[in-house]
Parts: C-alpha cells; structure tokens; sequence
C-alpha cells in the first residue's frame, strides 16, 4: 500500500488549497478513503471520509461546509479541496485508507493558513 500527497503550502487566511492523494498497491475503487491532520502539538483529528464509490462523503462539524472531499477511480486518487481557509487550520495532512482512517496513511503534507 503507497499513499502518496501532494498540494500542500502557505496561504493566507480566506485563501484555497487543492490536496490530492495518489494511491497504489491496492483495489483503490474497492476502498473507502479518508482525509485526517495533525495541527503542531495536537492529536490526528479525521477531516472528511468518502465512500469506495464516491456516493457519500462525511466530514468533520469544523470543516463542513468548506472543504470537499471526492475521488477519481480511474485515476486511483483522492482529493480534498479546501477554502475558506483559517489559522487553525494548520496542520499536516494525511490521505488514509478506509472510513475514518483506520488503515494505512500516507508520509503527509504540510497545510499552513498565516497572514
């Protein structure tokens, strides 16, 4: 199993970031996939979920509204596209597989929102 981000960076409070996740090593459109981050000296916090076939999603109470998570099969990748970006946003990012993010994680990018 290899899951690999990429997307991450600095933005400015209000501003959009796009993540992806490349996957490989498994049945990527037979597996629920999820997003979860690490803000500097917290605990992981799961972000949003999405189901093998991309009919449902779930998210966090913190960032509904403003991030999307979706999956292109075809191309074994899953994203999270983000706006209304805030400080406490700040965090590392990982792509994971299975609903909540109970299997394996990617090595992570780095998200941060600062003036």
């Amino acid at each position: 199993v290899q899951l690999v981000e990429s997307g991450g960076g600095v933005v400015r409070p209000g501003g959009s970031l796009r993540l992806s996740c490349a996957a490989s090593g498994f049945t990527f459109g037979s597996e629920d996939m999820s997003w979860v981050r690490q803000g500097p000296g917290k605990g992981p916090e799961w972000v949003a979920s999405i189901n093998s076939g991309g009919s449902t999603t779930s998210y966090a109470e913190s960032v509904k509204g403003r991030f999307t998570i979706a999956r292109d099969n075809a191309e074994n990748t899953v994203f999270l596209q983000m706006d209304s970006l805030k400080p406490e946003d700040t965090a590392v990012y990982y792509c994971a597989r299975g609903w909540a993010g109970n299997d394996y994680w990617g090595q992570g990018t780095q998200v941060t929102v600062s003036s």
